[in-house]
């Protein structure tokens, strides 16, 4: 994380769900908030990890590079939700295995790692709230393997397009943005949106998408592994 991209500050109150206030009042007092621009990396392979991370306000992408140098998104972290596998460099005790970077202007909160022992420790409402966390995420990872192990890509962008437009049928986005979200080459998704584009469902623009056809897209990804 580079300091100098950071303006940190202090917590005056913090809500956690089913931790007491007193445990609250603690995290508040010793954890560090951070303002973190947009594009910002909060954390990259090799590093080690400097505490548990929950996110306030914003987003950070989570993104695994491959040794051919692919991408490929393994979850999204959005306010009030915490970094799995900034908790599993944590209980690990291990180095950081992926790339975390900011969305979107994003506040964060961020608990020393000595203290996130001592508190997992100490009160068994902050070790459910970390457990229930690194559940939930590691679900979706799994989820995101197994659509890209089982899924054709096809169907995989199709629900992607779908969910990811406004409800005025846009998306901004580009070829590389949309081929990283699916662990996917570029010229994968340009073949597809070309030819969607030809059949009058997809508008291709500028850093955007339009979906033009919805239920011809939905067609387009049956909810059954190919």
């Amino acid at each position: 994380m580079t300091d100098n991209a950071i303006n940190a500050g202090t917590l005056q109150a913090l809500d956690l769900p089913g931790v007491p206030r007193e445990i609250a009042a603690r995290i508040s007092a010793e954890a560090q908030v951070l303002d973190l621009p947009q594009g910002q990396r909060v954390f990259a392979p090799g590093e080690a990890c400097r505490g548990w991370i929950l996110v306030l306000a914003g987003s950070v992408r989570v993104t695994f590079t491959a040794d051919t140098g692919r991408e490929m998104v393994l979850y999204r972290v959005g306010a009030g939700e915490t970094c799995v596998l900034t908790t599993a460099c944590l209980l690990g005790d291990d180095l950081y295995a992926a790339t975390g970077e900011t969305e979107a202007p994003t506040r964060a909160l961020m608990l020393p790692a000595g203290r996130v022992a001592a508190l997992l420790d100490e009160s068994p409402a902050f070790r459910r709230l970390v457990f229930r966390g690194f559940g939930h995420r590691l679900g979706e990872i799994l989820k995101t393997m197994e659509d890209a192990v089982f899924h054709r890509v096809d169907a995989r962008l199709a629900r992607l397009l779908l969910r990811r437009a406004g409800g005025d049928g846009c998306l901004r986005a580009t070829q590389a943005d949309l081929a990283t979200d699916l662990g996917t080459a570029r010229e994968v998704v340009s073949r597809l949106l070309a030819r969607w584009a030809a059949q009058g469902i997809v508008d291709r623009r500028r850093g955007e998408i339009a979906v033009l056809d919805r239920a011809r897209l939905e067609r387009l990804c049956p909810d059954d592994p190919a």
